[in-house]
């Protein structure tokens, strides 16, 4: 793939579709590149968070360690981003993402990231309706689990 092409697939994921296509071109000059084949894993929970990676290929899952096993909470498409609340909250990794097929990432190290929020407030903003969203999908998905146990104990 080009770094035109990496500048247009970038353009089509809404966090960046606001920036100047110069800006663009820097920050696929100065990100990494990086293909994962299935089963391969981008991050670990728990692990530092040093970067953020945006989806250009492919799909991954993101699989969470819980006392009876991994638990598959989501999969990861082209133009996502994954691995932002690390940096953002500064916290380890909350889950592990694992390349369920052949996955092609670009790689946005932390400084870099947390750059083109301060100059981009769009970003900013775009982020927070990522997260909101989310957090409504999870606030969603636990109401579900609490009614179902809810049911359990009634029955």
């Amino acid at each position: 793939m080009s770094i035109e092409d990496e500048v247009a697939v970038l353009r089509r994921v809404p966090l960046f579709a606001h920036i100047d296509p110069a800006k663009l071109k820097l920050m696929a000059l100065t990100s990494q590149r990086l293909t994962y084949e299935p089963g391969q894993v981008v991050f670990e929970q728990g692990a530092d968070a040093d970067a953020a990676y945006v989806v250009l290929d492919g799909t991954a899952e993101v699989v969470v360690d819980t006392p009876t096993g991994p638990l598959i909470l989501a999969t990861m498409e082209r133009n996502a981003i994954i691995g932002e609340i690390g940096i953002l909250c500064d916290v380890p990794r909350t889950a592990t993402i694992r390349a369920n097929q052949r996955l092609v990432t670009l790689r946005i190290g932390k400084a870099q990231f947390l750059d083109l929020l301060v100059k981009f407030p769009q970003i900013s903003v775009e982020i927070m309706r990522i997260l909101a969203a989310r957090l409504n999908h999870t606030s969603a998905d636990l109401t579900e689990a609490r009614n179902k146990l809810r049911t359990l104990g009634a029955a």
